[in-house]
């Protein structure tokens, strides 16, 4: 060895320390006159920096060029070391033979410790190509060896990586006690890049585990480590997908891993991470209900596994290439030998995802009516159900309640699924976030709609009640997590209304604004990450849905709830002391008459449109047939409670005619309403008006309002300041909000109302310990909602219901501004007489004047709730 050797050798371990600064100390030692051993060092960092964060060719030069220079050095231990990470990075480039061989000759060169590291080297190929028991066996060899001589880093890394092969075969606890153990050792390190992944491994254990708040925390906190250091983080993405899956966000996970492919390709990265970002986007297509995309992206993933020789890898890609094949129609008995073949193989390698494979398999074979192969595969996925993190166990839930369905069992599919959807009430409990709440549900579907087939097969009406109460608007049923007093939480919600008004400033002056929407989808980002990170801290749902004290609690009245089955609507009619079914249209058609509705109350809200009136009103006609049918006839004199499912809740229900002079109110489950009603006003009796700025009429109603009700607190001007607003609104009786409302289809709870600082958001809304008893938006497209999950609602009123608020008025499409002023002034009329917002909100409709713009301004408000 030269002199100088043991400094230039300071450069390996700075590659994952930092990683810019020994790139930069490999080429000066380049640019001089290096000897072979110091040259041999130099491209071997270089060939680490481009083989993890950059060109894998030129990864491939440089390493073949370090180890040439150690052969010349004459340096057994310097070719042994090169060797292994040769080895990697040929795994890596899809040339698996060439890679073992490079191990191979690295374990016969070199001294005890350097074939311990090539061991580790070889542990993590396997690992790569999906051979978890060959990277145990390699793994569990080195470790001892590392320890005697005190190898500090390279011991973490073994550990790391030991960890993560346990996570890949399902076994948690063991992965958890070897993380802890490594990540004591990289505290003692200044390995920086290797204490992200550390992070980012501890990220993907809690997401094996179960816990997604936690797990996307970590994940992001490694993202930021990672950041610092300038480097890529493709395997980051690819565990951050999973759990975005996991929690009902396919469609951004989707969105995540083809951005990385298209990132790594420009590049010339790793084609083996290509291969797995390619699953990635293959599984999110799918679960996006995507299956053509998904069939695309995974059948190139199964070809590339086949080229790296990764079998693991390319079964696990030919699972989601047969779901996306039956996704898209296409069950054959082909597909039932292949999905059982896959959960033949996933069962030797021990993956956890075998179970699902065999409810494929099953479900496939029912579909074709072979009932005795069916019963065979869905036997095994229904071990699942009795152990394992909760979606595995609602795997087998899944499959218990489709091996009752095909026995002819209604009792046993119904048990299935109750214990199924038992087990996603628990793991919802830990989700803080209303978005994950109710995104999290979607994995309920298929047990849901089982539970309302059966239902419907063999139960009366009040069972299919109850299911569909079972699966309906679950994440309302408890509060949010308050965020906590989080001073970057705060500080971004302060940072993003201040950009946000100025964005809108500077569109209403004509001027560009592409830096500051940047910035705001920047901080948006930001917020809805640190919402996302919140635990649950709700023990449970409480009690569950009792049909006989909705009856009692009707009284004369009807609660109308539609229900729906193999996409047909069933008209679930309670109401003097029974429930009664009726069937009626096809929901297709019904969304596609409710956005006609939408579109003609659009143009009603502006003067000239009076000849779509006789349109619109046709309309509400055919919607009344489609979605009632015979049960209109049957509605009684009484008050009516509407509880539609998700995707209707934009209807503007007072436009059907059986429904146009009645006391009504909308609701998003029978549960809802129950606990609206059993709501107690605050005391104290604490009037809130808020007057937000740009409206054309500027809040006309406010100054009458304020007249009406004597001293109330009045905001607007300067004085309407989120912060204040806020303050007001906490605990109050009742607040009137005249202010513009702005729905975000694409970020439901980045829905806002725009006060004097900028917009009033969901997530400020869900900081409130207590929200107003009765809330009255009085602005455009306030009550729309986007249906997510399995039957959920994110949006403005979605957010206030749970939160204390007992009744809502809103509006659900555009309104003109004028003809709101005389219904708002009627509706608070109808309350100072003790009147009820529905009650309230039927009367100021019969008080408005008979154009068409202000009958379309009434059909375009609705009550929430039951205040």
């Amino acid at each position: 060895m030269t002199a100088g050797s043991d400094s230039v050798l300071e450069l390996l371990p700075m590659v994952f320390a930092a990683p810019g600064e020994a790139l930069a100390g490999a080429r000066e030692v380049l640019d001089g006159d290096p000897t072979p051993f110091r040259a041999s060092v130099a491209h071997h960092v270089i060939g680490i920096w481009q083989r993890d964060f950059g060109d894998m060719r030129l990864a491939l030069h440089h390493l073949r060029r370090a180890r040439d220079l150690a052969a010349r050095a004459d340096s057994a231990e310097r070719e042994a070391d090169v060797l292994g990470t040769l080895g990697v990075a040929l795994v890596h480039a899809g040339r698996t033979r060439q890679g073992l061989e490079a191990f191979d000759r690295g374990i016969a060169r070199g001294s005890r410790q350097s074939r311990s590291r090539v061991l580790y080297l070889r542990a993590y190929a396997w690992w790569v190509l999906g051979r978890h028991r060959e990277a145990l066996d390699d793994v569990r060899r080195a470790i001892p060896v590392l320890r005697q001589v005190d190898d500090v880093i390279w011991t973490a890394r073994a550990l790391t990586l030991r960890a993560t092969v346990h996570l890949a075969l399902g076994a948690v606890d063991r992965a958890d006690a070897d993380f802890t153990a490594a990540e004591r050792l990289w505290e003692t390190t200044g390995q920086e890049h290797d204490k992200a992944d550390a992070v980012e491994s501890r990220g993907l254990a809690a997401f094996r585990s179960g816990d997604i708040p936690v797990a996307l925390q970590l994940l992001d906190e490694a993202e930021q480590m990672y950041a610092k250091l300038a480097t890529p983080t493709f395997m980051l993405t690819i565990r951050r997908c999973e759990v975005l899956m996991s929690a009902g966000l396919a469609g951004e996970a989707l969105t995540y891993a083809d951005t990385a492919v298209r990132l790594l390709d420009g590049i010339g990265g790793q084609s083996t991470r290509k291969a797995e970002l390619l699953l990635v986007a293959a599984r999110a297509a799918r679960l996006a209900d995507d299956p053509h995309t998904a069939i695309a992206r995974a059948a190139v993933a199964v070809r590339l596994f086949a080229a790296q020789r990764r079998t693991w890898w390319e079964t696990h890609a030919r699972l989601v290439l047969i779901e996306a094949r039956l996704a898209a129609g296409r069950a054959s008995g082909r597909l039932v030998a292949d999905a059982a073949a896959v959960a033949d193989r996933l069962a030797g390698f021990g993956s956890p995802s075998a179970p699902e494979a065999s409810l494929l398999a099953g479900r496939i074979a029912l579909a074709l009516g072979w009932t005795a192969d069916a019963e065979r595969h869905l036997a095994v996925a229904a071990r699942s159900r009795r152990g394992g993190p909760p979606l595995a166990r609602m795997t087998g839930w899944a499959a218990q309640a489709l091996r009752a369905q095909a026995a002819g069992s209604g009792r046993g599919v119904l048990e299935a699924c109750r214990r199924g959807l038992d087990v996603l009430d628990d793991h919802r409990t830990t989700l803080g976030a209303s978005e994950l709440r109710a995104r999290a549900t979607a994995q309920g579907a298929e047990l849901a709609a089982l539970a309302q087939r059966a239902s419907l097969a063999s139960g009366g009406p009040r069972r299919l009640l109850v299911w569909s109460e079972r699966w309906r608007a679950t994440a309302l049923s408890t509060p949010p997590t308050r965020p906590p007093s989080d001073p970057a939480l705060l500080s971004g919600l302060t940072a993003f209304r201040e950009i946000a008004a100025r964005a809108e400033e500077a569109r209403m002056e004509g001027h560009p604004v592409p830096a500051l929407e940047r910035e705001q989808r920047r901080l948006e980002r930001e917020i809805r990450s640190r919402t996302l990170h919140m635990r649950g801290d709700s023990p449970g749902e409480g009690d569950r849905f009792d049909p006989t004290r909705l009856l009692a609690r009707l009284g004369a009245g009807r609660l109308v709830e539609l229900a729906v089955v193999d996409g047909r609507v069933h008209v679930l009619l309670c109401g003097d002391g029974r429930v009664r079914r009726f069937e009626t249209g096809l929901l297709a058609k019904a969304m596609a008459e409710a956005d006609h509705i939408q579109a003609g109350l659009r143009r009603l809200a502006h003067p000239g449109a009076e000849a779509r009136l006789p349109v619109v009103e046709a309309a509400g006609r055919h919607l009344e047939e489609l979605l009632l049918g015979e049960a209109a006839r049957h509605l009684g004199s009484g008050p009516v409670v509407v509880v539609p499912p998700g995707r209707l809740h934009g209807v503007p229900w007072a436009l059907l005619p059986s429904l146009r002079e009645r006391v009504l109110s909308v609701s998003p489950s029978a549960g809802s309403w129950l606990r609206a009603l059993d709501t107690e006003p605050p005391s104290g009796g604490r009037h809130v008006l808020v007057r937000g700025p740009g409206l054309a009429t500027g809040g006309a109603e406010v100054p009458d309002l304020a007249d009406q009700y004597g001293r109330p607190t009045v905001l607007e001007h300067d004085a309407a300041e989120v912060p204040r607003v806020l303050a007001e609104l906490d605990g109050a009786t009742l607040a009137h909000i005249a202010a513009h409302g702005t729905f975000r289809a694409d970020s439901p709870l980045f829905s806002s109302l725009r006060m004097a600082d900028g917009p009033l958001i969901v997530h400020d809304f869900e900081r409130l310990a207590r929200s107003p008893y009765r809330i009255i938006l009085s602005s455009c497209d306030t009550a729309r909602f986007a249906s997510v999950g399995a039957d959920e609602l994110l949006g403005l009123v979605a957010a206030l219901l749970p939160l204390g608020t007992a009744g809502v008025v809103a509006s659900s499409a555009p309104v003109n501004d004028a003809a709101v002023v005389p219904l708002m002034l009627s509706l608070h009329k109808g309350l100072a007489t003790g009147l009820s917002l529905a009650e309230a909100l039927r009367d100021a409709r019969s008080a408005l004047p008979g154009d068409a713009m202000h009958q379309a301004t009434g059909w375009a408000f609705s009550a929430f709730g039951a205040a």
